[in-house]
């Protein structure tokens, strides 16, 4: 089975570039897959996916698979096979559902949601993150000693350093877009805590880490669903644990207020959940089981069609006589 993953932009490291990082290594890994992979903007994630990898560049014209995101990439791809199109959120133009993909999915059930409301065919695949690079090693302590704010907000990051300089805490902030690193996990694995929104939250449940969710991004304001408490995941999840769903708006006590709720014991309840909802290998069974359905369902589809048109060139005959 030949399968192309494919992203608009590959040239900095962020959500849906790791995503399909994992995801490109899931594949590969199986028997009979061969994987390649197709972007408009190469960089240092495609550098990784072909040098560790091993993965190249879109070479046919034709595969049994497209796992695609953002809508020129669809627009792009259409006519190379069956396409599925991932949609990782409902505002920005790149995410926009393109008609031209046989089916969708959706990181979360507020997207599914959006794409239900215009009459999308979708189903809900939370992200998948590599569960054998993304785990805990060292063990966390039973107070806080180290915070770690993966926000990408000035503000925000301002506030949780505030805080730690008054508890005494070692504070460290990674911001993509500032001091991007593509192993994470191994940061994540030196703190107690982590903060931030989206993938952060999972990468850090990977690592057996708790979680603070809070950010405060243009497009999302200051939206916090704050300290998660493992019995809380699947309603936070329900947002991409984005802040949407508690819509709290924190301020500096009350931020610090959720730090107090740290339980050493949630960062190994919080691993079991991204075992049991994060593993990228079971993501990878699900894409294939969709496609399946999109075979049975295209034949059904050309099935219905040549019914359709006998009939109607037999009634068009019989009018004619």
């Amino acid at each position: 089975m030949n399968v192309l993953v494919a992203n608009n932009h590959l040239s900095s490291i962020g959500g849906s570039e790791m995503y399909m990082y994992d995801l490109i290594k899931s594949l590969s890994e199986k028997r009979n897959i061969h994987v390649e992979y197709f972007t408009f903007q190469k960089g240092s994630v495609s550098e990784k996916i072909e040098q560790d990898l091993q993965v190249t560049f879109q070479s046919k014209k034709k595969y049994d698979l497209i796992i695609a995101s953002h809508y020129p990439i669809i627009k792009k791809l259409c006519t190379f096979g069956p396409i599925i199109q991932v949609c990782h959120g409902t505002s920005h133009i790149l995410e926009s559902p393109c008609p031209l993909a046989d089916f969708h999915v959706a990181v979360s059930q507020e997207i599914s949601d959006f794409l239900t409301q215009q009459n999308i065919r979708n189903k809900t695949l939370l992200n998948g993150l590599d569960l054998a690079t993304k785990k805990p090693i060292h063990p966390l302590n039973h107070e806080i000693k180290n915070v770690l704010s993966l926000c990408q907000s000035k503000e925000a990051n301002e506030t949780i350093r505030e805080i730690c300089q008054e508890e005494k805490w070692g504070f460290t902030a990674f911001n993509k877009h500032v001091n991007p690193t593509f192993n994470i996990e191994k940061i994540i694995n030196q703190h107690d805590i982590v903060v931030g929104i989206g993938r952060s939250i999972y990468d850090a449940m990977a690592c057996g880490r708790p979680g603070i969710i809070y950010d405060q991004r243009e497009y999302n304001g200051n939206l916090a669903d704050g300290y998660l408490e493992p019995e809380k995941f699947n309603l936070f999840s329900l947002f991409n644990c984005s802040g949407r769903y508690s819509r709290k708006i924190l301020d500096k006590q009350s931020l610090k207020n959720e730090f107090y709720k740290y339980n050493p014991e949630d960062g190994t309840r919080l691993r079991r959940i991204a075992e049991n909802q994060l593993n990228i290998t079971k993501l990878t069974d699900d894409f294939l089981t969709l496609l399946e359905n999109i075979r049975v369902r295209n034949i059904l589809t050309k099935h219905l069609l040549s019914v359709f048109y006998y009939f109607r060139d037999k009634d068009y005959k019989t009018q004619k006589q």
